[in-house]
């Protein structure tokens, strides 16, 4: 072995090694191999990082913030690996680390800093070593990387060039840090890692219900404060109707606990007192009773026809052959009466259970939007002489100019009184004189009544005419939205208009006295109406039926209704909005009423015609959405929302005041109240009686 420095010819270098650091190296004649004997006292940092990087031949950054002397001795000879890993040994003790870049350099920076930088992300085959930075990804199978993160954080330096996350979508953990570090991490994952004994086992059950059987294990188990237990303690238990079987899921000892308490719950039952009482929670006894009186009849035809063919065959018959079932309602209580045998009680045990769920709701939101335009022009001339000849027009809304000389002709004439003188018996005479009559404007006003927009009038010796001009302008726009909230597959119906008497038939009596009117009502205004039906998922089928009908007016037997009307049935999903259909009624009529060859003739020939446009437009859009209700409090939140609705409605109409009433308040609704609840189920107060301490529970007795 040969003692001395390891130079390259560099004075910076010597003044190095000058300050403290020695080494030893031997050249080994059949390897080749360099080894270093580091010892270092005093010296400046830097001074290190250049004599390792001469040494390895390395190209090394040293980041300013690199500062501070090391003290250090090694009392042994290494090789270039141990040498190197020497290196990354000081450097992390004096809390700074290296980044090997692609390009083989090497940048010195502080732990904080190095997770940051671009570290190598390694894996299995090369997970690295030492005190090498890396980044490490290992996927989690088995727990929850939420739950695990923060146990593995306590083994890694954090505040340096530590760092582990977690990503939950993925269940992986993504480590930073020292190769050792790192790889003591990934060490305790893959122990931790494990796959708890979830094995099934199935229990086939002779005497008792599975699904009553589950409901009183799950209650047990809600009771003991199962939050409380981690989640592999916890047996997850299920009922196999079909097989009458009890499955559970879970840890050895919580499975061997649940399975021994199903066994001594599937106990026979005795002969005599077969008779049990099921309270409905949602669906009626009523309804009920058909259904479960043809299940059982099916029941016991199947075990007569297996009891023949085993008894053909030397087997023994079924008990529950010779059997009568009783099944009865008591609607008072809304419960059900059954008598039967164990077998077959538990049979039915399970239709009603299964019969006796809450039912979903549909909320359905329609909005109904009619828009009618409609516009008219009239326009037209009219003449006449005293001596015969003229035009007279009546199509539209112009008036004949006949009726309307008659009329003036009426009113123009005055009847003079009479005088008439009488002589008294007394002598003399009295003289008796009658008023004259005041002009009659009959004929006129009902000529003129039926006046709309502008007339004019000329009069010029025998000669008269009349111009009329007007035009009509109708726009309207009838919108309703009506909710209707209904059972699944029951019919719910929305009204809103009037009932409107229409004459059906009349009878007279003889001599057409005392005449007699069928009168039938008939519901005019916005009617819907909706049957839901929710089928497999979110689907929901509605069965619409949609009308909107008002009066047209007074014909000369009754009245005209105009209707339209739509009958459809859709499928739609929850909570989408679909669109039924749109009535578009669409009538442009022009009409025109002219002397032939003058009203021919250009600009002239409006002096002998009338002409009169009309054009209808009517729109009827229909809007369908359904929501599903599944929940109480889902029916309780929309509730709440429309209450505010309205509130906020009447608000804003108090707010605004009555005119002429300025100081008239408003009835408002009161506040929303969440505080109003049903009191708990049967079920639910029994649960929260047991889990109540020993002492809250109320003291019981025996007299004597």
């Amino acid at each position: 072995m040969i003692s001395g420095g390891f130079f390259r010819g560099s004075g910076r270098v010597l003044a190095g090694l000058l300050a403290g650091a020695v080494f030893s190296f031997a050249v080994l004649a059949d390897t080749e191999q360099v080894q270093y004997s580091p010892n270092f006292k005093g010296t400046d940092i830097n001074e290190f990082i250049n004599i390792v990087g001469m040494n390895l031949k390395k190209t090394i950054i040293v980041d300013p913030q690199v500062r501070g002397r090391i003290n250090v001795r090694s009392y042994e000879m290494l090789n270039e690996e141990q040498y190197y890993q020497f290196f990354l040994n000081v450097l992390e003790v004096y809390s700074f680390a290296v980044v090997e870049m692609e390009s083989g350099i090497l940048k010195v920076v502080r732990n904080k800093d190095a997770k940051t930088s671009n570290i190598p992300v390694v894996g299995d085959d090369d997970p690295g070593y030492g005190d090498e930075m890396v980044t490490r990804v290992v996927q989690v199978r088995n727990v929850s990387v939420r739950e695990l993160a923060p146990l593995l954080r306590q083994f890694s330096n954090q505040a340096g060039g530590g760092h582990v996350v977690n990503y939950d979508p993925s269940n992986v953990i993504m480590m930073t840090g020292p190769a050792a570090v790192v790889n003591r991490i990934v060490d305790i994952i893959q122990r931790v890692d494990k796959a708890g004994d979830q094995e099934l086992e199935i229990l086939k059950l002779e005497f008792a219900s599975a699904g009553e059987i589950v409901r009183i294990l799950e209650s047990i188990y809600k009771s003991q404060g199962r939050a409380e237990q981690p989640d592999f303690l916890i047996p997850k238990i299920v009922a196999d109707e079909r097989t009458n079987s009890v499955i559970v899921s879970g840890e050895l000892q919580a499975r061997q606990r649940v399975i021994e308490l199903a066994r001594r719950l599937d106990a026979e039952l005795k002969t005599s007192g077969n008779t049990r009482v099921y309270y409905l929670k949602y669906a009626k006894a009523e309804e009920l009773v058909p259904v479960l009186k043809g299940v059982s009849e099916s029941i016991v035809a199947e075990v007569q026809g297996g009891a023949g063919t085993a008894a053909a065959q030397g087997g023994r018959r079924t008990q529950s052959s010779g059997r009568e079932i009783s099944i009865e309602a008591h609607a008072d209580s809304n419960s059900l009466v059954v008598t039967a045998q164990p077998d077959m009680m538990r049979s039915l045990e399970d239709v009603i259970r299964q019969l006796d769920i809450r039912r979903a709701q549909v909320l359905v939101e329609a909005i109904i939007v009619e828009v009618f335009e409609g516009d008219g022009t009239d326009f037209g001339v009219q003449w006449i002489n005293a001596n015969a000849g003229g035009t007279n027009f009546s199509s539209g809304n112009t008036i004949p100019i006949i009726g309307v000389a008659a009329g003036a002709v009426q009113a123009s004439q005055i009847t003079r009184g009479t005088e008439q003188t009488v002589a008294n018996p007394s002598g003399g005479s009295t003289t008796t004189r009658t008023p004259d009559s005041n002009r009659d404007y009959s004929g006129l006003a009902t000529a003129l009544q039926g006046l709309n927009g502008a007339l004019l009038g000329f009069v010029q010796g025998d000669w008269a005419a009349l111009l009329q001009a007007v035009r009509t302008s109708t726009n309207s726009n009838v919108l309703a939205t009506p909710h209707i909230t209904t059972m699944d597959n029951q019919e719910a119906f929305f009204l809103v208009g009037q009932e409107v008497p229409v004459i059906t038939g009349s009878t007279t009596g003889a001599n057409n006295t005392n005449p007699f009117q069928q009168v039938q009502r008939q519901e005019v205004g916005i009617k819907l109406k909706v049957t839901p039906q929710i089928n497999e998922g979110n689907a929901v089928q509605l069965t619409i039926e949609q009308e909107v009908s008002s009066i047209g007016g007074a014909t000369a037997v009754d009245i005209t209704i105009n209707k339209r009307e739509i009958k459809t049935t859709v499928m739609t999903d929850d909570g989408a909005t679909v669109v039924l259909g749109g009535l578009i009624d669409e009538d442009v009529q022009e009409s025109e009423s002219k002397v032939p060859l003058l009203g021919d003739i250009p600009l002239l020939g409006h002096l002998f015609k009338s002409t009169s446009v009309t054009k209808q437009k009517r729109n009827l859009m229909v809007f369908i959405k359904a929501t599903i209700v599944r929940e109480g409090s889902a029916i309780s939140g929309i509730s709440k929302a429309k209450y505010n609705h309205i509130r906020a409605e009447q608000l804003l109409r108090d707010e605004q005041g009555i005119r002429l009433m300025p100081n008239t308040k408003q009835v408002v609704l009161p506040e929303w109240d969440d505080s109003l609840v049903l009191p708990p189920t049967f079920d639910r107060f029994m649960e929260e009686q047991q889990q109540q301490p020993a002492e809250q529970q109320p003291a019981t007795g025996t007299r004597d």
